[in-house]
């Protein structure tokens, strides 16, 4: 496989910060990289370049960062709340995505990309979570999300359902544990 080195202009999530000189995939650099004009072919001039570029580059992260921690303190006494029709145990008809929460989030006025929602599933049952957003690439703010039905209410499963699958799960292997006792001391 082909591997291209390749300048970073831009912070990319899992790849590396802006200025680093990395290597990745010929096809990645070529279809996605370099079209989008985050990064640059790691040549001696373009190295060069952005040598000379740093200085601005680090003001600007600098800036960046100092924008991020302060939103982070702004943004600190936030919780959303969201209701939805939800089943009898507190499954929601539907879900709340991350597309959701930046909506609520810039209802509240706070403009912030779904992308940087970091939520792996989408929720689907009733309950208090933590979503984390990412404001930077080093600033993370973990923002508490209650889902609730229409009525305001939070359905907690079942207490009963899964000790009744755990009592079920060892009455299969009780039968099995005597019938082996059994069996060693027929031997």
């Amino acid at each position: 496989m082909a591997n291209t080195t390749v300048l970073l202009r831009e912070d990319i999530d899992n790849l590396g910060g802006r200025g680093e000189i990395v290597k990745v995939k010929a096809g990645y650099a070529r279809n996605f990289l370099l079209p989008q004009g985050v990064a640059t072919l790691a040549t001696k001039g373009n190295i060069k370049q952005i040598e000379q570029e740093r200085e601005a580059l680090l003001k600007k992260a600098a800036v960046e960062m100092a924008t991020a921690e302060a939103q982070r303190e702004q943004m600190a006494s936030i919780s959303l709340t969201f209701e939805r029709k939800a089943g009898e145990h507190g499954t929601l008809f539907g879900s709340v995505t991350s597309m959701d929460i930046a909506d609520a989030l810039k209802a509240k006025g706070y403009e912030i990309d779904r992308k940087r929602v970091v939520l792996r599933d989408p929720i689907k049952e009733t309950g208090e979570y933590t979503v984390n957003v990412k404001l930077h690439r080093m600033v993370t703010l973990a923002v508490p999300v209650k889902v609730t039905t229409e009525d305001g209410e939070i359905i907690a499963k079942p207490a009963e359902e899964k000790p009744a699958k755990a009592a079920k799960a060892e009455a299969d292997t009780v039968p099995a544990a005597e019938e082996a006792s059994a069996e060693t001391a027929e031997a």
